[in-house]
């Protein structure tokens, strides 16, 4: 992460549980990562996932990272997981999801998101949701706010996506605003030698 404030790069390592090429239309194993950098799909039991599964762990790690929040998503087992990440993004986009892959969901999540999950149909959603600025901001404190701009909020709101498909893909993440202070200081550098 760049701290504009001291102008240092912050690297966070972690493992997220297995190594993996993805190709199309395969199914794998659900039960891998780590369960607060989860993805949706890994908690629905979706098991054609691909890298954007990476992307949201990212998002995750990335919110932990601006908000100081350790972790971000604090599930105590995998469906209290979903259930957390749905006090934050909300129910709407979830059941848009499972929807759109024909995903049924486990009978548990009916009480524990208040919710006859399986008969549930979604409205429709527009294609193309304006980001929440409100959602994200009951998690900014004094503490933090020095790590967190509008940029960092585009950017974390195109990761913690529960469509796999909306997520940004790596390539796009890295052309986002919010590195334009990485790219202009290695600019700078190159420039300089």
């Amino acid at each position: 992460m760049w701290d504009a404030d001291s102008r240092k790069f912050q690297l966070r390592l972690i493992d997220w549980g297995l190594a993996e090429f993805y190709h199309p239309k395969t199914e794998y194993n659900v039960r891998v990562a780590s369960r607060y950098f989860k993805g949706p799909e890994l908690l629905v039991d979706f098991q054609e996932y691909d890298y954007s599964l990476d992307l949201w762990s990212f998002g995750c790690m990335f919110a932990s990272m601006i908000f100081r929040k350790e972790p971000f998503f604090h599930g105590h087992d995998n469906y209290d997981q979903l259930v957390k990440i749905t006090k934050v993004l909300g129910t709407d986009e979830l059941y848009a999801y499972i929807d759109k892959y024909n995903i049924r969901l486990d009978p548990q999540y009916d009480e524990l998101l208040g919710r006859q999950a399986v008969l549930f149909k979604p409205h429709v959603l527009h294609a193309h949701r304006v980001v929440d600025t409100l959602a994200w901001s009951k998690f900014v404190t004094s503490e933090n706010q020095r790590y967190i701009s509008n940029e960092a909020i585009d950017l974390l709101d195109k990761l913690l996506r529960y469509d796999h498909q909306e997520r940004l893909t790596a390539k796009e993440a890295q052309a986002q605003p919010y590195f334009d202070p990485v790219r202009a200081e290695s600019e700078a550098n190159a420039a300089s030698r």
